[in-house]
């Protein structure tokens, strides 16, 4: 479901733990064997989650605003119940932040240092690698990278003039082309290890499973490559929509008889099938076989390589998969259908052989027999990596692995608000339980600096195209930079959400909640700078009222953040904040 990088790193910390592998991760709360090192799995989380404060400072100190300043937002970090809560689980959210974070502060490291630094290629580099370890973790990464992308376009844009300070070519290979190929390296070490057949391995096409040791390569091994008159195959659809599916018949009749609609798609046919070598074949029961993939005129028909289309003879009706499912007396199967407005290539009308035995004998026993038996001729199923790596991606993409909507989905517009959240852990016995619920002052505040630097920048905006100059070109600048790593990173980690119909989840708003944090100090800042004497001692007591309010909310939820100590349920049902949340108790 996403790319490999986070699951490797998990699986390094069972190395590190002796881990043997033996045991199934099939169950959300199954209770874990005496041989699954815990601890080592959930170490590298919670070693990511904890080096993500120092890096908060380290940015907001880059930005160029004070240590004071940058102490508070590791504090605000610090005191993030949700955030902590995340690094507390074999999950891989917080390596994802801890990339997000280390690739931005990397950048920002390398912008601000002196041309001809010997550290500062060093950092342009670690901007690279970092960038594609994040990318490498969860595809959210991309977000974060193309703001990266764009910061980094906008100033060499600046700098293109003067040869001396600028080397697009540099750049480009640190921040593109390296990688595109760390990507592909996490990718090529992801295949080496898991080379043999799996969980969901039906997913993929026939060649991808048959380069696999064991599964379908055991069952193929041998298979003859050609298929030719009186070779007995199974037929497997290239496409995996909504589930792989295998070309069959059965020996039950459709309701009606003689009714050539197909019952849950009435504007293609029905198809059937039938054995009975005694009836002679009509025309209407022809249909013609069409390599899709064919290379040259004389190519033939291959095993697992070739993808055919079957089409009807008498009315050129491509054999298809409708996506529907057929009622009961269907056996609830995925519908076929012969479609006569077929056009083009679609994955759901092409068909690729699987198993395959070929019988020479005239003979019915003996040509049983010879069909049953292994064959000799082998055939070259290798892909190649590239050809691997290319179905991999797009499997990962386009497929859907949910449903229905779970219990603690939501939608985007709750996440602002934190008018969600996700049981992850009930005490079987007790009223200890962990919940994933934010700090609601954080959140709060976060919202209100964003709200509040949205109106600063447009203000100062508007004054500037009226040759009003309210505060210092460096100041604008310090600002707008800022103004683009926070809240422009809130807003691509947050917005694309909205345009996405996969099942979503509260923990998906935190790389974007990272970012809404570090603002809430830099806009405290700014104003503190740019106010009069009295105000500014007034927003000494706000800042101090605030920071005393967001500890106290971390206090208040953290029997719910840490699982301990055990609440009564009187107790559980003070902290319901919102009637939304799903807070578990038992009464005694």
């Amino acid at each position: 479901i996403g790319p490999p990088l986070g699951h490797m790193i998990l699986a390094f910390g069972a190395y590190l733990g002796g881990f043997d592998g033996n045991f199934i991760w099939n169950r959300i709360g199954a209770e874990y064997s005496s041989n699954v090192p815990v601890w080592s799995l959930r170490l590298i989380p919670a070693l990511a989650g904890s080096l993500c404060v120092p890096l908060c400072y380290l940015l907001v100190v880059e930005l160029g605003y004070s240590h004071l300043t940058a102490l508070g937002a590791a504090l605000l970090f610090l005191m993030e119940n949700s955030l902590i809560v995340q690094s507390r689980f074999m999950l891989l959210e917080s390596v994802l932040i801890f990339f997000l974070l280390l690739a931005v502060v990397s950048y920002l490291r390398f912008h601000n240092a002196q041309s001809g630094s010997p550290v500062r290629l060093a950092w342009l580099v670690l901007t690279g690698v970092t960038c594609a370890c994040a990318v490498g973790v969860k595809y959210m990464g991309l977000f974060t990278y193309f703001l990266l992308l764009g910061l980094a376009a906008v100033h060499t844009w600046q700098l293109i003039g003067d040869r001396a300070l600028s080397n697009v070519v540099t750049r480009f290979l640190a921040l593109v082309v390296l990688p595109l190929l760390l990507y592909l390296g996490f990718f090529y070490v992801h295949l080496n290890l898991l080379y043999r057949s799996g969980p969901h391995d039906q997913m993929m096409s026939s060649a991808f499973q048959a380069s696999l040791e064991g599964g379908l390569a055991r069952i193929t091994q041998g298979q003859p490559l050609e298929v030719a008159y009186g070779s007995q195959v199974t037929l497997r659809s290239v496409s995996s929509k909504p589930i792989p599916c295998w070309l069959h018949s059965h020996k039950a009749n459709y309701p009606i008889r003689h009714d050539v609609a197909a019952p849950m798609s009435p504007h293609a046919q029905e198809v059937s099938g039938y054995i009975d070598f005694n009836v002679s074949m009509p025309a209407q029961n022809l249909w013609k076989v069409d390599i899709a993939n064919r290379e040259a005129e004389q190519d033939v028909w291959k095993t697992i390589l070739s993808e055919v289309r079957l089409i009807h003879i008498n009315t050129s009706a491509v054999l298809k998969l409708s996506g529907s499912s057929l009622p009961e007396w269907g056996y609830r199967q995925l519908e076929v259908v012969g479609d006569k407005i077929y056009k083009g290539y679609q994955p759901s009308g092409v068909w690729n052989v699987e198993e395959h035995r070929y019988g020479r004998s005239l003979e019915q026993r003996e040509r049983e027999l010879e069909l049953h038996s292994p064959t000799h001729i082998d055939i070259n199923r290798n892909l190649t990596f590239i050809a691997k790596f290319l179905e991999l991606q797009w499997k990962m993409l386009t497929v859907k692995h949910e449903d229905s909507e779970h219990k603690y989905s939501s939608s985007p517009l709750e996440w602002i608000t934190m008018n969600t959240n996700i049981a992850y852990w009930l005490h079987p016995a007790s009223n200890a339980q962990i919940h994933l619920i934010g700090n609601f002052v954080t959140w709060t505040l976060a919202n209100l600096a964003l709200a509040v630097y949205v109106l600063l920048f447009l203000s100062y905006l508007l004054r500037r195209r009226r040759k009003i100059e309210d505060i210092p070109e460096a100041t604008w600048c310090q600002l707008l930079q800022a103004g683009v790593v926070c809240a422009g990173g809130w807003a691509v980690n947050y917005l694309p959400f909205f345009m996405m119909e996969k099942t979503l989840f509260l923990y998906h708003y935190l790389p974007a909640l990272t970012f809404q944090i570090l603002l809430i100090p830099v806009v405290l800042e700014h104003l503190h700078t740019h106010m009069c004497a009295s105000l500014r001692r007034a927003l000494h007591g706000v800042v101090l009222a605030g920071l005393s309010s967001v500890y106290l909310s971390f206090r208040t939820f953290s029997p719910l953040t840490y699982g301990q100590p055990e609440l009564s349920a009187e107790q559980l049902a003070s902290l319901r904040w919102r009637d939304s949340w799903d807070i578990l108790f038992r009464r005694r």
